[in-house]
């Protein structure tokens, strides 16, 4: 229990409350306390989950957090916005305010948001891209994504997002998204990985 203190506060309650409850209210109450608290723990981390800027770092390949890493290179123009955690009624406010935010810190012309940790959109969450893309489309940002998974793009296309936004906007990995922005913007920017001997050389 002291390890778990140390390791991770809301599970050491949580095996806190387990443990009084079954011997309180006896085993059945007390594993049926357990499983509620870790269900509201679990939408309590959903409904604000970790998100992050990216940028790219030299010496590291990929993109990566720009809080933890200040000294990020970015792409003029361009935000690439990582959501980690399924899209769904009571965090897709969330996602929408902050995605607005990111419009508002300066000169944006493209939001690519890195999808791979969005493991399902539900049908409220939908309604909620779809509303964001016109709100970003209006003041002239283009809302695209990259590295989502297949069966959230399925769910996405019965939505009629993938038709809103055009499936030309769907990458496969970040660094297409962001090869075909610099192509489309036509934004001189070269990184770590460009000044590398073994791209020169390809």
């Amino acid at each position: 229990m002291r390890r778990l203190r140390s390791w991770r506060r809301s599970e050491f309650t949580l095996a806190l409350v387990t443990f009084t409850g079954v011997a309180v209210l006896g085993v059945l109450w007390g594993v049926g306390i357990a499983i509620a608290l870790s269900l509201l723990n679990f939408i309590r981390l959903a409904w604000r989950p970790h998100d992050a800027a990216l940028g790219r770092v030299d010496n590291l390949k990929g993109y990566h957090d720009t809080e933890r890493y200040p000294d990020a290179h970015l792409v003029p123009g361009l935000v690439l916005y990582r959501f980690d955690a399924p899209l769904f009624f009571a965090n897709a406010d969330y996602f929408r305010e902050r995605v607005r935010a990111l419009a508002r810190s300066g000169d944006v012309s493209w939001i690519v948001v890195a999808a791979e940790p969005i493991t399902d959109v539900d049908a409220t969450a939908g309604q909620t891209l779809l509303a964001l893309n016109g709100e970003l489309e209006a003041i002239g940002i283009e809302l695209a994504f990259a590295e989502l998974k297949d069966p959230v793009r399925d769910r996405l296309r019965r939505y009629g997002i993938e038709e809103a936004i055009g499936a030309h906007r769907f990458f496969p990995t970040l660094g297409v998204a962001v090869a075909t922005y610099r192509d489309v913007a036509g934004v001189e920017w070269v990184d770590w990985e460009d000044r590398q001997p073994e791209h020169r050389d390809r």
